[in-house]
């Protein structure tokens, strides 16, 4: 069983936590993966794009010219799709992308990312977050002892108010809850970063 160590804030080592098997080595499974971030990017889509039909432009109701005799092509309304001006013909349309996944596949897409990252030694783990007041310095600075970079997924236990606002302002560093926890997340961070509570409970 794979083990992490268990950092504090100024970067020491206060102990070792073992990485559930069943969560951090799996078999990694990237189709699933892929279905599971298509179908997540897929749901956040507005999809309120339209354009009008011949029918919804204005105008175009009389006849342009008579049938026969001018030398024209005929047509029936200035509003036809081939005309400048006209209706779109089979343009976009408002519509809904949501995607429908199961939980079993959620599941193991998250554990197949988390999988990756441990193997990739991507994961730190930090015994706890605390700050007497918001401050992004002592963020920047929990991050520096961590030795980590580039972009951040902070995965922590319980919402607490002062540690949110002390990273709030860092646009590298993502925070969420243990519960809200998704494979896209994992996937787009460099580093996941799990306080030791939030370890917890996504093993459990």
């Amino acid at each position: 069983m794979a083990t992490v160590r268990v950092l504090d804030q100024s970067g020491k080592k206060v102990g070792e936590q073992e990485l559930d098997p069943t969560v951090f080595d799996v078999e990694v499974n990237a189709p699933v993966m892929h279905q599971v971030m298509v179908a997540g990017q897929s749901t956040q889509r507005r999809g309120t794009h339209s354009t009008k039909t011949r029918a919804e432009v204005r105008g175009g109701g009389r006849k342009p010219w008579r049938q026969k005799g001018t030398g024209r092509a005929r047509h029936g309304s200035i509003r036809s799709p081939i005309w400048v001006g006209g209706g779109v013909a089979h343009g976009p349309r408002p519509r809904d992308y949501a995607m429908r996944v199961n939980k079993k596949m959620k599941r193991l897409a998250l554990r197949s990312a988390l999988t990756a990252r441990a193997r990739d030694d991507r994961i730190r783990v930090v015994d706890e977050l605390s700050f007497d007041e918001p401050s992004t310095k002592e963020a920047l600075g929990v991050l520096s002892s961590l030795k980590v970079e580039g972009l951040v997924l902070l995965v922590v236990g319980d919402r607490d108010e002062v540690v949110e606002k002390s990273f709030r302002n860092l646009g590298d560093v993502k925070m969420v809850s243990s519960g809200g926890l998704g494979t896209y997340d994992v996937l787009a961070a460099d580093w996941v970063v799990f306080t030791k509570s939030a370890l917890e409970a996504v093993k459990a």
